[in-house]
């Protein structure tokens, strides 16, 4: 079948959530993907900042391979190897203590969320305007974006409150005896890639260390070397006690978790929260080659590297549309002056992958392993169709 055949089948067939791009891509290597018209295209979106080591990666496809010919899933009920290495690994990296699996950034933030109200017995919890927390009833009541909670206010929960980012007198005065928890992303994603100041992650973390709140940093969309430390929360030098986190986590197979301190996590026992899916071999298996190859491939020092050199050739471009280019690390937003839909879709005809959020930021976070020849490639093109 062709593009159209195909895309027809979702017209007649598909509940209606998405506005898709009118392509179907085919296969990939590296950095760039094809469709099934043979047409090439460099991923600067990265399957929403899930590919981690783009398309293709051999560690990666021999361990779901290797893993898929042994076991693919057990359950909870079970242990299963790939599942304990891997939470070693990851806890001797952190400044945590405890891991649940779950099947994504959403189901992991619901987690976290009933952690923290579990251990604390309270039941309100600040999250910030423009975040991002899923789109569970929950998670979108965490989510500050109006838009998204009008189709369902009729449900939705009470007790979320909602400030603005990077402001913590606002935080001050949203804080209750009923507050239970905190959420925040240390780098907004889907707001439109907004980076706080430097001191505003660590105000937040005293102040719950103040007032016994829990603080949790959902780390979806940051994690996973995003921004040039293993975890986004690095590079403010806090001590969350939940943290949440999902696609990177596994570089394409579906996958989320949440890590806890010992005295939070203990909140919880048997009966309290559970997955079917969650911390299956087959996802652990990948998660450990994603994890392994990080290490081997020096993939940290390669991300500050070309995400500096990405963020400065940005900077570079002279254009009165332009407002200001932001980011850390391979999470780079270019807000325009205008929305900036449009120029997705020319991008894409020239055969670049992005996307746009917050109506005017074009989002780029592109597989870890690009190269500055391909960064180069991708700016020449932004800069003559600007």
């Amino acid at each position: 079948m062709n593009t159209q055949e195909l895309i027809k089948i979702e017209d007649d067939y598909f509940i209606n959530t998405f506005n898709r791009q009118p392509i179907v891509l085919d296969h990939g290597e590296g950095v760039k993907v094809t469709d099934i018209d043979g047409n090439e295209y460099l991923d600067m979106f990265a399957g929403i900042a899930v590919n981690a080591l783009g398309h293709n990666h051999p560690k990666l496809v021999k361990a779901i391979q290797d893993q898929a010919e042994k076991l693919i899933h057990v359950s909870s009920i079970y242990y299963n190897e790939p599942a304990l290495v891997y939470a070693k690994k990851l806890i001797d990296k952190t400044n945590f203590d405890r891991i649940f699996y779950a099947n994504s950034g959403a189901e992991a933030n619901e987690g976290a969320i009933k952690l923290a109200i579990k251990y604390t017995g309270k039941s309100e919890v600040i999250s910030t305007v423009d975040s991002f927390h899923g789109r569970t009833i929950m998670t979108l009541a965490a989510t500050g974006h109006e838009e998204y909670h009008e189709p369902f206010k009729q449900i939705m929960p009470k007790g979320f409150i909602n400030v603005p980012y990077n402001d913590i007198e606002a935080i001050k005065e949203a804080i209750t005896e009923n507050t239970a928890a905190i959420i925040v992303e240390p780098i907004q994603g889907e707001g439109g890639v907004n980076v706080p100041d430097k001191d505003y992650l660590k105000q937040i973390e005293e102040l719950c260390h103040e007032k016994d709140i829990v603080f949790i940093v959902d780390e979806v969309q940051t994690g996973f070397g995003r921004c040039g430390t293993l975890f986004a929360h690095e590079l403010f030098d806090v001590k969350p006690d939940i943290m949440t986190m999902a696609k990177g986590i596994g570089g394409g197979v579906p996958m989320g978790g949440i890590l806890a301190t010992e005295k939070v996590a203990a909140a919880f026992v048997p009966g309290d929260h559970g997955t079917t899916f969650g911390g299956g071999p087959l996802v652990c298996a990948a998660a450990n080659a994603i994890l392994d190859t990080f290490e081997e491939e020096n993939i940290l020092d390669h991300v500050n590297e070309v995400g500096e050199y990405f963020i400065s050739e940005l900077k570079k471009l002279d254009k009165e549309i332009i407002a200001e280019v932001r980011g850390k690390g391979l999470m780079v937003g270019l807000e325009l002056t205008e929305p900036g839909a449009k120029y997705v879709d020319k991008l894409r005809e020239e055969g670049f992958l992005i996307n746009c959020t917050a109506d005017k930021v074009l989002r780029f976070v592109p597989p870890l392993i690009i190269t500055k020849e391909e960064i180069d490639e991708f700016v020449k093109a932004l800069n003559e169709l600007l």
